[in-house]
């Protein structure tokens, strides 16, 4: 028996369903609510924050919610962290967890504010991500209009590649190889994504943190249009080209990898001549274009076109 909800996305839409409308009153304070990368709560006329939150089954969760915010378009500024953990786990273990996200929440200028903590056989810790935007400046997933050039920053599989060498190795493998950091140490584009929002170059934006194919059609659904991707323009990995004794199919990698953390946005094919082909080193890439259908599809560079199916990461799909 397939079971009754079996994806992510119809377990948040029965969610959704259960909370209801917003009624008038908390719509005048809270802008954006499920259905986009964080929340966006309005406190008082004239100041807006963004409000996000994730697991941390992997320890780059910190980061992804970084990458939430920055997928709107604002700045991370604070955080609360739940830990829930064994008494095995108090010592060493966490000591090297806490210097990990020191390190992570310095980078990005986000400070630990407080949070909860418990004791539990397993380990299960949960951040909460507090930033800021400037009033009328957020980037929903909702505005991409049929026309909107469809852009990616970075190049796409490069982090699932990397997880793949360190099971690989076993873990043994340097640090210093930007495939293993690009896994371990993801870079959320949080000044691309402040720098987009405040000129109103973009008109959706998100993270990609489940792969391409499960994250676009989020965005397309989100402003009932289509898109159109050419596989041809789509930045992949560079190398290697192959992969222990196995060839890669690299297209899939950028197709359906997770954890890039790299920004998937639209903007007006009027504003395209003012992005610049790297920002601060990133690559800048239009890899399509939105339409008015309701899926997305991408065009095979040695085919015809194609439905384009989520294979990214889900937890409830089987």
């Amino acid at each position: 028996m397939s079971p009754q909800y079996p994806d992510e996305n119809s377990l948040l839409k029965k969610i959704a369903q259960a909370a209801g409308p917003l009624a008038k009153k908390e719509l005048r304070i809270l802008a954006r609510g499920i259905g986009d990368d964080a929340a966006l709560f309005k406190p008082k006329p004239g100041h807006e924050m963004i409000l996000t939150c994730d697991w941390f089954l992997e320890g780059t969760h910190f980061l992804r919610a970084v990458s939430d915010v920055a997928a709107m378009g604002g700045m991370p500024r604070c955080f609360l962290l739940s830990l829930a953990l064994p008494e095995s786990h108090t010592g060493p273990w966490l000591d090297l967890f806490l210097g990990g996200l020191r390190r992570a929440s310095r980078k990005f200028q986000c400070a630990l504010a407080g949070g909860d903590t418990t004791r539990r056989q397993e380990i299960l810790i949960n951040v909460t991500v507090v930033g800021e935007v400037r009033s009328g400046h957020a980037v929903l997933r909702s505005g991409a209009r049929a026309g909107d050039v469809l852009y990616v920053s970075g190049r796409l599989g490069e982090a699932e590649l990397g997880q793949q060498l360190l099971r690989q190795c076993k873990g043994v493998v340097s640090e210093k190889n930007p495939l293993i950091r690009k896994h371990l140490y993801p870079d959320p584009r949080v000044a691309l994504g402040e720098w987009l929002a405040k000129r109103g170059l973009a008109t959706a934006m998100m993270d990609l943190s489940d792969g391409l194919s499960s994250d676009l059609p989020r965005l397309c659904a989100a402003g009932g249009v289509g898109a159109r991707v050419e596989s041809a323009k789509i930045p992949l990995v560079k190398k290697p080209a192959v992969h222990g004794k196995q060839a890669l199919d690299l297209l899939q990698l950028a197709l359906h990898g997770g954890d890039d953390y790299e920004l998937l946005f639209t903007v007006p094919r009027r504003f395209a001549n003012r992005l610049p082909q790297r920002f601060r080193g990133v690559p800048l890439t239009a890899i399509g274009e939105i339409t008015r259908g309701q899926r997305p599809v991408v065009i095979l560079a040695d085919g015809p076109e194609q439905r384009l199916v989520p294979g990214g990461w889900d937890p409830f799909r089987g």
